[in-house]
């Protein structure tokens, strides 16, 4: 991801720091939290077990959000983000993690989410 200018958050004292900041925009799914200023641009992603019970799901939503960030011209001052899964996806509309209907699901949301939070008044 580095060569897009955006580095994964890893640390859990940075997760924290970021989280800290507030919920910056939210969707059904999904909670955007940005931390402002940050010396360059910085994404983290946390699925809870508690709302993707499998490790197939949570990674591929984690890919999902990652892959997003990369292409995407959101961020146009440095910010360190995190995005929070915050409720479940049905396992009866969505019964595999790796179908196309997830992950189409997952990145409209994403990009709904941050049009909402980068959108300029």
């Amino acid at each position: 991801m580095a060569k897009t200018g955006v580095v994964k958050i890893t640390q859990r004292v940075d997760f924290d720091a970021v989280m800290a900041a507030g919920v910056s925009a939210s969707s059904p799914h999904f909670a955007l939290h940005i931390r402002r200023p940050a010396l360059r641009n910085r994404i983290g992603a946390v699925v809870p077990k508690r709302w993707a019970k499998n490790a197939v799901t949570r990674n591929a939503i984690k890919r999902q959000i990652y892959a997003l960030v990369a292409q995407s011209q959101f961020h146009k001052e440095p910010s360190d983000m995190v995005v929070r899964l915050r409720k479940t996806f049905q396992r009866t509309e969505f019964i595999s993690a790796a179908s196309l209907a997830l992950k189409q699901a997952v990145r409209t949301e994403l990009r709904q989410l941050f049009d909402k939070a980068f959108q300029t008044p």
